[in-house]
């Protein structure tokens, strides 16, 4: 009984143990929920009209271009009850037009002067180190990315119904799996430089057909009639319009190794273009400040383009909601994930100083032209070390594209369905793997993402010609993937100098005179992320 007793006894103090323990974790939960609050009330009270001036001066870009988007968007819907033609809503976007030529004009020498000053600032081992760190974090976050697209449209199924009664838009050219994959090898050794800057190789097919003769006799007269007896398709050699970013990228990256591995001979050329580089980031800082009225007049532009807003609804309705999930699950939850599991830092934070990047990327639709906006936010608002961003940002605006390979594979997978094609387990990993490939080749600019769609839907025998059934919303979905990627290459800048540490401060020990660090800080520019959370 005694025994019976004692473990009863053993029990109940156990018992009490752990109603203690979660009380003490309750307590000190409502604690520190208090003390919260108490800070809270403490700096609305000692909100002052000096520190409410202070706050908007340093956060006015943000504030402009928040504002500038939600103007764009109330004036599109205003003005679409006047039915404008064509070329009145080209004059109306022209001054969006004007921000994204300005913009480009500064792509292509950014591009090379920061990852040739970025090579060349950096030994070749710690290059090689901080590369394969970047190639990593690019294609785990583009295979987690591309999950998440399966993931969601197998989930939601978007794609029931009948295609019959989805409107097509535009047209698609064909493309071949294989020539597209050799096209993204050539365009990495451009044979000329100049032409890199305004041309990219690309494959064009011309179909041939063989004729062969046959002898009609009318009469004393013999008529020899052509007959066709099969067609050849044959590959020729061509060019597209756009920057081969990916051959100005290779070539920049081996050229300022080469640069690096020259010392003291190779310091003029450095400094040449250290020089360059800055001067580009000057001219940025002049031009944002046009950036919140091209963007409202972008935005406003493409919502008067479309010719019937009821596409949003329906069956595209939930095709673009789906989109949209995967998104926000990739950008919000994962990427945010990845780097506090990383570096043990508050993301949001991080994401607070990129948040002039980020509308600029929504507004522009294209990753490459928000480059220059991107460095500016974060050198100036989350400190990341030049020499970390002149690498990584130019290699991941290029390469490194979660939202457009998310959308390939959620895209290939929603014509199979509206199609009634079933998918075997094979042919899901075959779009995986083409739609991560794909999205490598895609260049950073508006819409790319179409162009190599083909690609995908080639691989698993899915007729590209359906690709017209998305057109109507693609222009929206592409503001939203382009600043996924845009938020994606920010943090993987952001991991890849944590995990750099150790070789950057070794590097600054043992080459001094490499190190951009000792350069005369930019103008500052967009807003501080601890200032724009607290006044």
């Amino acid at each position: 009984m005694s025994e019976q007793s004692h473990v009863n006894s053993l029990f109940l103090n156990e018992d009490a143990a752990k109603r203690l323990h979660t009380d003490s974790r309750v307590q000190r939960i409502r604690q520190a929920v208090h003390r919260r609050a108490a800070r809270a009330k403490k700096r609305m009270h000692s909100i002052t009209a000096e520190s409410a001036k202070s706050f908007f001066r340093r956060n006015a870009f943000v504030l402009f271009t928040i504002v500038a988007v939600l103007l764009g968007i109330i004036l599109a819907f205003s003005l679409r009850p006047y039915q404008l033609t064509y070329r009145q809503i080209k004059y109306f976007s022209f001054p969006g037009e004007l921000l994204m030529r300005m913009l480009q004009m500064l792509v292509l020498p950014l591009i090379v002067s920061s990852l040739i000053t970025g090579m060349a600032s950096l030994d070749s081992r710690v290059s090689g180190k901080m590369g394969m760190r970047a190639i990593i974090y690019y294609m785990v976050t583009t295979i987690i990315a591309v999950f998440i697209g399966i993931f969601m449209v197998i989930i939601i199924h978007p794609g029931k119904g009948s295609k019959d009664n989805l409107h097509r838009e535009g047209r698609i050219e064909q493309v071949q799996t294989t020539d597209a994959f050799m096209d993204l090898v050539r365009n990495m050794f451009p044979p000329n430089l100049v032409e890199a800057c305004f041309k990219q190789y690309s494959t064009r097919v011309f179909t041939r057909t063989i004729l062969h003769s046959s002898n009609v006799t009318a009469g004393v007269t013999t008529t020899q009639i052509p007959v066709p007896e099969n067609f050849t398709i044959i590959p020729i050699p061509g060019s597209a319009n756009g920057v081969n970013a990916l051959g100005l990228v290779v070539f920049s990256m081996c050229f300022g190794l080469m640069i690096g591995s020259m010392k003291q001979r190779g310091r003029a050329l450095r400094e040449f273009f250290n020089c360059l580089n800055e001067a580009i980031m000057r001219l940025v800082a002049i031009i944002i400040w046009y950036a919140p009225v091209g963007i409202m007049f972008l935005i406003a532009g493409k919502i008067l383009e479309m010719d019937d807003l009821a596409v949003m609804g329906g069956q595209l309705g939930m095709y673009t909601l789906t989109v949209i999930v995967g998104l926000l699950i990739h950008a919000l939850c994962i990427l945010p994930l990845l780097y506090f599991i990383v570096t043990h830092r508050n993301p949001w934070l991080f994401i607070a100083g990129l948040l002039q990047a980020l509308i600029t990327a929504l507004g522009t639709s294209s990753s490459s032209a928000t480059l220059p906006i991107t460095f500016r936010c974060l050198e100036e608002n989350n400190g990341v070390d030049r020499r970390i961003t002149r690498f990584v940002l130019p290699v991941g605006a290029t390469i490194n594209m979660d939202g457009t390979a998310l959308y390939e594979a959620l895209a290939a997978i929603f014509i199979a369905q509206v199609n009634n094609y079933e998918l075997d387990f094979g042919q899901i990993i075959t779009i995986s793997i083409t739609a991560t490939a794909a999205s490598i080749g895609a260049a950073g600019i508006p819409q790319a993402g179409l162009v190599t769609m083909v690609i995908v839907l080639t691989s698993v025998g899915l007729p590209t010609e359906d690709i017209t059934l998305i057109i109507a919303v693609d222009w929206f979905l592409d503001r939203l993937r382009t600043t996924t990627n845009v938020l994606g290459d920010s943090l993987g800048a952001g991991i890849v100098e944590h995990l750099s540490r150790h070789e950057l401060d070794l590097t600054n020990v043992l080459y001094p005179l490499f190190s951009l660090e000792t350069a005369v800080p930019p103008i500052k520019l967009c807003q501080n992320p601890v200032n724009f959370i607290t006044f």
